[in-house]
């Protein structure tokens, strides 16, 4: 009977121990680590949140650019940091969504080793075209490739980003082929579809919305189901012809798996509280999502894990690998 007795207060002791800390954290710089480079979506979402994370806790929130390997070097470092809630991440659909089928080496899980917080916004990709590629659509850009198989090229944010499977689920339903040139983030890559390097890109609506309606690129057609407020002009690759096309990426907070609850809980709610803002709204809106999504963490984690098997059968059917 004691031990039991003195069991209980130890559990006690711990659940008061965990209250206290969500309580009284954070007591210290909260380090908000992004794994693509600056002037991307995950860093656009990172750097629009955090300063309102720092007014809330009256504490600094030092945004971090880890970047390379497609998220990967970023996404392992947080993984390994201590779960503590003083490293957290802005995760999305390459790292937590896509890598783990597209490489066979992955130096984290990314279910197992960490925590969701919560999902801040999914946003489709556009289809972008340099204004001297000679298609206005998506039909005549599938018979310009039919016509020259394997000479148009596209970039993307990377070997496994969402930028790279949107092409790729594109050329296996209409069977093409064009060649894949990665770059180090979304913003080099558009930037390379400006210049005239490549051909065209599956981009991120922040990194080509603006160049989109000035017509400095030409968009096609954007990845999901629904038309986005951000290019209400641009239709679906389903109203462009491609029945049950739907690519869309996503972008949420995670920390280190083994992040106490109450931690977790604290972190989700403050965010919560930032994607209410009219002005964080206004931001999300711009990116191709009309609202933040928001949710629980146990909401959070199920959506990553029926990501991970929707992407795990594109990158199957497709044959897509790292390179």
């Amino acid at each position: 009977m004691r031990r039991m007795q003195r069991g209980l207060l130890a559990l006690m002791l711990i659940c008061a121990s965990l209250a206290a800390g969500a309580q009284t954290y954070p007591a210290k710089p909260v380090r908000f680590v992004v794994p693509y480079p600056v002037g991307g979506t995950y860093d656009l979402y990172t750097r629009a949140i955090g300063p309102k994370l720092s007014d809330i806790w009256s504490q600094p929130v030092v945004i971090e650019n880890r970047i390379g390997a497609n998220g990967i070097i970023g996404t392992d470092f947080v993984a390994k940091s201590a779960a503590d809630g003083y490293t957290i991440m802005m995760g999305g659909v390459g790292p937590h969504g896509i890598n783990v089928s597209l490489y066979s080496k992955l130096p984290y899980d990314p279910v197992r080793d960490f925590a969701p917080v919560i999902h801040i916004s999914s946003a489709p990709n556009v289809l972008v075209v340099h204004p001297s590629v000679d298609a206005r659509s998506v039909n005549e850009l599938i018979a310009l490739a039919r016509s020259k198989p394997g000479q148009l090229t596209y970039s993307s944010a990377g070997s496994g980003s969402s930028q790279h499977l949107s092409a790729e689920m594109f050329k296996t339903m209409v069977g093409v082929e064009m060649a894949h040139v990665p770059y180090k983030g979304g913003s080099p890559g558009a930037v390379a579809v400006l210049a005239g390097e490549v051909s065209l890109m599956f981009a991120s609506t922040s990194d080509v919305v603006r160049l989109v309606r000035a017509g400095r690129l030409r968009g096609l057609a954007v990845t999901s189901a629904r038309r986005i407020p951000a290019l209400p002009d641009t239709p679906t690759m389903v109203e462009a012809g491609l029945p049950g096309y739907d690519a869309t990426a996503w972008f949420g907070v995670l920390a280190p798996a083994g992040t106490p609850f109450e931690i977790v809980n604290k972190l989700n709610q403050d965010i919560s509280r930032v994607l209410q803002l009219p002005e964080i709204a206004e931001i999300i809106a711009q990116q191709g999502s009309a609202e933040a999504i928001g949710g629980s963490p146990e909401q959070f984690g199920a959506f990553i894990r029926a990501d991970i098997a929707k992407w795990a059968k594109v990158v199957k059917d497709a044959g897509a690998k790292a390179d």
